[in-house]
């Protein structure tokens, strides 16, 4: 808070400091927003990070919604290309996402953060840089890439905790996985790795899921590192075929 002086007397000191006092009080009971309800369009109020309820360290591929549930999870954003697209698709289709994004697209992206929030997907922790080699650097590098991301996600979101943590290439260590959950976050794995990061051609994208759904239910895509063009038609088709099968679209379990 700035603090202003100037020639006042000792009336204008002493409405100064009961005003300076009411402002601290009002700053102590704001509470870190946060979207912890399924399926909730905006942020929740609830504790401050440093009170988060820790979680289960284990990595999560469940759903939520059930034994048919699916879980869509899109990495590497947010990007002003293609991340709105995918927003439009997700909404037209009433889908809810996970949106894994990366210390560095949340800073220079914080907009689009908002609008994943404000659209009632869930955030999580996908590291600052995005290494996936993560899992053989020091502990103390470890942390630096997850917790700097988290803060930066937490200040893009306007104060949404990440409520999950998928490391950089599935490389999860022990250390990684207890310090995410510590720290409220789940740690995060996928079960169908639709590789549309490669560009193999919508038929392909949508074919593996087709193909490799039995696997499990949690879906990984991508919206943003290059064109993803493919992408976006892939879930223009694979959203409503999964309608089609009987699946309910969920969030990972924490």
């Amino acid at each position: 808070m700035a603090r202003h002086s100037g020639g006042r007397g000792w009336y204008g000191k002493l409405v100064g400091a009961a005003l300076g006092v009411t402002m601290l009080a009002v700053g102590a009971s704001v509470w870190t927003a946060q979207a912890d309800a399924v399926g909730s369009s905006a942020p929740q109020a609830s504790r401050s990070p440093a009170a988060v309820k820790p979680v289960d360290v284990t990595i999560a591929h469940a759903s939520d919604a059930g034994a048919r549930g699916v879980n869509i999870t899109i990495d590497d954003g947010p990007d002003p290309a293609w991340t709105p697209q995918v927003l439009d698709l997700l909404e037209e289709y009433g889908v809810k996402a996970t949106f894994c994004v990366t210390g560095t697209q949340a800073q220079a992206h914080p907009d689009l953060v908002k609008k994943v929030v404000a659209a009632g997907h869930r955030l999580c922790d996908h590291s600052v840089s995005h290494d996936t080699a993560m899992d053989k650097k020091s502990e103390a590098y470890q942390s630096k890439e997850i917790l700097d991301a988290e803060r930066m996600i937490i200040k893009a979101s306007g104060g949404v905790r990440p409520m999950y943590y998928r490391a950089p290439g599935g490389a999860f260590t022990p250390y990684s996985r207890k310090l995410a959950a510590s720290h409220g976050m789940r740690p995060l794995g996928w079960n169908v790795d639709t590789k549309d990061f490669e560009r193999p051609g919508t038929d392909a994208i949508v074919e593996t899921v087709q193909r490799e759904l039995a696997n499990g239910p949690t879906l990984l895509f991508h919206d943003a590192g290059g064109d993803r063009s493919q992408t976006v038609e892939a879930l223009r088709r694979v959203l409503p075929w999964l309608a089609e099968q009987g699946y309910s679209f969920g969030f990972p379990v924490r």
